[in-house]
């Protein structure tokens, strides 16, 4: 028989082989990890100011979103300027060590910045980020 290793045709394959199953999971894993911090940054609704010189901030826990409405949201989670400032107060002595990244709407007021900016410092927050749409040098 041509192509068979020994045994006879009658014989039944018994078992399936997963590896190239595990393979596919693992590249849509990746996939989906790649695609995720886009996916929940634009969630909320904001507007990026646009800048030439732009830094990539370090990875925080401590991010904020300020709307064109004046809205604040930690992560995804909106909140009133009272429980952010409850909140922030509970993080302790511990938020100090950590940068806030704040993304704001080019349309926010500068006042609204700023009394995030206040209510951070009030927390113990001394460590800021802008976060800014970078544009590219031809631009």
């Amino acid at each position: 028989m041509a192509g068979s290793f020994g045994g006879s045709d009658d014989e039944v394959i018994s078992g399936i082989n997963v590896t190239p199953l595990v393979d596919v999971v693992l590249v849509l894993l990746v996939i989906f990890l790649m695609t995720a911090p886009v996916i929940y940054q634009s969630a909320i609704k904001v507007q990026l100011p646009k800048a030439k010189s732009g830094e990539q901030a370090e990875k925080s826990p401590l991010n904020f979103a300020i709307t064109k409405e004046g809205e604040v949201f930690w992560d995804k989670e909106q909140l009133s300027w009272e429980v952010l400032g409850q909140r922030l107060s509970a993080l302790g002595a511990t938020a100090g060590d950590q940068t806030a990244i704040i993304s704001a709407d080019q349309t926010t007021p500068h006042g609204t910045v700023v009394r995030l900016m206040d209510t951070l410092r009030q927390a113990g927050l001394t460590r800021f980020a802008l976060n800014v749409e970078t544009q590219s040098p031809g631009k």
